[in-house]
């Protein structure tokens, strides 16, 4: 049976954050437009000729930047494809502002200075007026300094530490405690009080395992290990044996695992005869995708957390999946970064609509604050803080593949993306419609 729990336990400060929910309450009842995607059957827009104005002519030019070469392609091809999807979509219904929406698709190939180095040129040399792109925080931490000093703009859609609020990127994937946070109390409560940390070595695993110390500090729990792989090794034995050394009765296990590491890593838990009854592994960058390229039978009876799982129950749900699965195949599955990076192309058309332009960045920017949509995943919007409310689900793979839905929030949480159990950051929030605020200011009572 699925268990609820209230969008409030894991709002940390909630009164502080009145203000900011008071705002955005008065944005959706006002100025807000709320769309519903419809599906269509055009040709799919992409292309990859450039052009010397950002609105020339009757197209739009946005930019697409994400590794379909590489070790994270195994997750972000798939991320491409949603976009595309929403760019065909919105094309086949008018487009925006009466124009056509052109795409350029630049590959990162799972290298970071490749990735600032296409972000560079989607900006001087494609004129575009957004990118959608990147998935790990070390290719977004290596184009964030290339947006902020060219003012320019990123349309960011994946789960990640938080410990960042960029006037440049709009985050539509979790926050901490919009993922992680609440995933590390529900395994306190129903399946051991005693964790062992796995990630990739860069900074979303080791930031997010900083948080999950100091949460299971907070709450009473133990951390027993720590151990993190390159992205992309597959040298997981070791990893496997310390963890039945630190945990040989059995005890959670933490997954922050990237890319094909995950592979070795879930088939040797099995050989190794760790099953989920003794050893349940939660991870935050498995998903529908994932499970169908390492095989199912592997992660079977294991645990993810997200905001979305195509087997979330919504009419606006059933209706993507439908349109993904024409597009692209009906053997085809959705998941979590897919739909939020599906949802940002739409939350980008309606700012763009109602600052009236896409090439002043400002207005887009100030006009992104508050827009909302009845999104796959249920209602978001977008918060002053540049990051979207959302609602938190846990999921166990099932013998289909696909996840059955044990628990969720009763509504969409707040972001939080300055983590309230890090010390360094506790008390602090973001808000850019205060200049006096912007990326970082201390609540008032902490």
């Amino acid at each position: 049976m699925k268990k609820r729990l209230g969008r409030r336990k894991f709002l940390v400060y909630g009164s502080a954050a009145f203000g900011s929910a008071f705002f955005l309450k008065g944005c959706a009842n006002s100025a807000v437009n709320t769309t519903s995607p419809t599906t269509a059957n055009s040709p799919n827009p992409t292309a990859t000729t450039a052009s010397t104005s950002t609105g020339s002519g009757d197209t739009i030019k946005v930019g697409i930047l994400h590794s379909l070469s590489g070790t994270m392609a195994i997750s972000e091809t798939t991320v491409v494809e949603a976009e595309k999807l929403a760019i065909k979509e919105i094309n086949a219904n008018g487009g925006v502002l009466g124009k056509q929406i052109e795409a350029v698709v630049e590959d990162g190939a799972s290298d970071w200075p490749t990735f600032a180095e296409k972000a560079q040129k989607l900006i001087d040399q494609d004129k575009v007026v957004t990118v959608f792109g990147c998935w790990t925080s070390a290719s977004r931490k290596a184009v964030k300094d290339v947006f902020e000093s060219k003012n320019h703009m990123l349309w960011y859609p994946v789960q990640y530490e938080g410990q960042e609020c960029s006037k440049n990127i709009f985050y539509t994937g979790a926050a901490p405690n919009q993922q992680i946070e609440p995933a590390v109390q529900w395994l306190f409560d129903n399946k051991g009080q005693e964790f062992f940390l796995v990630g990739s070595d860069y900074v979303f695993p080791r930031t997010a395992n900083t948080i999950i110390k100091e949460q299971l500090a907070a709450i009473g729990g133990t951390t027993v290990g720590e151990d993190y792989l390159p992205l992309g090794n597959t040298e997981v034995t070791p990893i496997i044996t310390k963890i039945k050394q630190a945990l040989p009765n059995g005890g959670v296990i933490f997954n922050s695992l990237n890319g094909d590491s995950n592979v070795a890593f879930f088939k040797q838990l099995q050989g190794a005869g760790m099953t989920p009854d003794k050893y349940p592994v939660m991870s935050v960058s498995i998903a529908e995708e994932e499970v169908r390229q390492i095989g199912k039978e592997f992660l079977l009876g294991h645990y993810a957390a997200w905001n979305y799982f195509q087997t979330v129950d919504t009419p606006a749900n059933k209706k993507w999946v439908e349109a993904f699965k024409a597009e692209y195949g009906q053997d085809r599955v959705t998941n979590d970064p897919m739909e939020a990076a599906y949802i940002m192309v739409y939350l980008w058309k309606q700012a763009v609509e109602k600052a009236g332009t896409a090439d002043d960045l400002e207005k887009v920017r100030l006009a992104a604050i508050g827009q909302s949509m009845d999104a796959p995943e249920g209602q978001v919007t977008m918060f002053p803080n540049h990051h979207i409310s959302k609602t938190v689900r846990i999921g166990q793979v099932r013998d289909d593949g696909l996840f059955n839905i044990v628990w969720s929030t009763e509504g969409p949480v707040d972001p939080v993306p300055w983590n309230q159990f890090v010390p360094a950051t506790k008390g602090y929030a973001c808000d850019w419609t205060d200049p006096n605020k912007g990326e970082k200011f201390q609540m008032q009572g902490t």
